[in-house]
């Protein structure tokens, strides 16, 4: 059986201390037996083989165990297939391209804590003309206002520590050149 191409999204490299180069990234998966790595835009996005009878859990697990061990820091992934990511990318509902407002996708590894994260940012108090956000199951789309993207209510309210282990932001272009490496000829 051929190996199967996933999408892996880091959460919090290159950021905070936890700092992850390109080549020992790729080092690294490839030494816990992973092939076809390429990182895409600062390591935190990768694109890999693994072998076909695993599942997305099990690629995640196999990842942030490797991660841990190379570089010492609790490693938690996203893992999605290249067609679940391209859906979601296709599925942005806001404008894509806006002087005043910037694209985003939340990803999760646990849609149940996703869903309590949106709850929350529709809650009053919350909710305000900086952010737009759109449920979608494993994905929660936002639009917020550029230049308040951290300071706005949502993006206060989402790098609350609680969050950390199951939900990764990225910007939709981010999204829209890992689903191309990940469909660009890279098949097994």
């Amino acid at each position: 059986m051929s190996p199967r191409r996933w999408a892996v999204l880091l959460r919090g490299v290159n950021v905070g201390g936890v700092t992850v180069r390109s080549p020992a990234l790729s080092a690294c998966l490839q030494g816990a037996g992973y092939t076809g790595v390429r990182s895409v835009l600062a390591s935190g996005n990768v694109s890999l083989l693994a072998p076909a009878d695993h599942d997305a859990a099990q690629v995640r697990s196999g990842v942030e165990a490797a991660l841990r061990d190379g570089f010492g820091y609790e490693a938690w992934v996203v893992v999605l297939t290249p067609e679940r990511l391209a859906e979601i990318a296709a599925g942005y509902p806001f404008e894509r391209a806006d002087e005043e407002f910037g694209p985003y996708c939340v990803f999760t590894s646990d849609p149940a804590r996703l869903a309590e994260l949106a709850a929350l940012a529709a809650a009053p108090g919350h909710a305000t003309g900086e952010d737009l956000l759109a449920p979608a199951g494993d994905v929660l789309y936002w639009r917020v206002r550029k230049g308040v993207t951290l300071a706005s209510p949502f993006g206060r309210l989402s790098a609350a520590r609680t969050w950390k282990p199951v939900i990764t932001t990225r910007n939709l272009r981010t999204v829209e050149k890992l689903v191309a490496v990940c469909g660009a000829g890279l098949a097994p």
